[in-house]
């Protein structure tokens, strides 16, 4: 199936969204709530676009737009544009601490220095974009949630205090785009969402690599225990490799 997206003529697969079909052909749609890991949400209204069909146009969030018939598409126009630049000053305005939202307010703001009248909590730097709600989700433990309603909407653990079923792994914050999860840690200790976890040392770099809960965690889901359980992801690569080298050397 072909379709038009800024006059560009593309080939794309049934179901495919908008936004999965620009960035295959290298198409760039601004997102804050996207990740290529969980798919669209269509939470930051970011990737909105133009759609064409038929005679009908409309405005649809590129993230969540299934492809099923010929359309045409534009990514950027003045209504779009204005969408956009609204919906980064009123994040900004939510979050004014995130240097993340601060450079993004610059960007679409023409430089201005976003000096805005705050509203807020000044350390506040969560966008909502629930990126890390889906990360925690999608890890199995769902240890955190959006809480509350209105502008006391956040994210948080159950009553903001240590819960039970996270194993401090550390996904949520990783994948934040504004870095509004704190994380406190040593080489011994990880303090995340209010509770303790210790760290585990690589058994082959002796770098620490991840929390006891977590490794519990991954043993349970997936049965990989002992030795193999306690190397990080770099050195479990090199002694698989290590393991087909010497298969190989076997087999001839």
């Amino acid at each position: 199936m072909k379709i038009s997206i800024d006059h560009q003529e593309i080939e794309v697969n049934p179901g495919e969204t908008i936004l999965e079909a620009a960035k295959k052909n290298g198409i760039h749609i601004p997102t804050l709530c996207y990740h290529e890991a969980y798919g669209g949400q269509g939470m930051c209204r970011m990737c909105m676009v133009e759609v064409k069909t038929g005679h009908t146009t409309r405005m649809v969030a590129s993230c969540t737009y299934p492809i099923y018939e010929e359309i045409k598409v534009k990514t950027s126009t003045p209504a779009i544009e204005k969408i956009r630049k609204n919906i980064v000053a009123l994040l900004y305005r939510s979050s004014p601490s995130s240097e993340f939202m601060e450079k993004l307010y610059r960007q679409y703001h023409g430089g201005e220095s976003g000096e805005v009248q705050y509203s807020f909590d000044f350390k506040d730097r969560c966008i909502l974009c629930r990126l890390c709600v889906k990360a925690c989700e999608e890890i199995g433990t769902s240890a955190i949630s959006a809480i509350y309603r209105g502008t006391d909407k956040r994210i948080s653990t159950p009553f903001d205090e240590a819960s039970a079923t996270c194993i401090g792994c550390a996904a949520c914050a990783q994948i934040c785009p504004t870095g509004a999860i704190d994380i406190f840690q040593s080489d011994t200790e990880r303090i995340i969402w209010n509770k303790t976890f210790t760290r585990v040392k690589c058994e082959r770099c002796g770098e620490p690599f991840a929390t006891r809960e977590q490794l519990e965690y991954i043993a349970a889901r997936t049965g990989i225990k002992g030795y193999e359980a306690r190397l990080c992801e770099d050195c479990r690569k090199k002694s698989m490799v290590v393991k087909i080298i010497e298969a190989s050397g076997n087999g001839s």
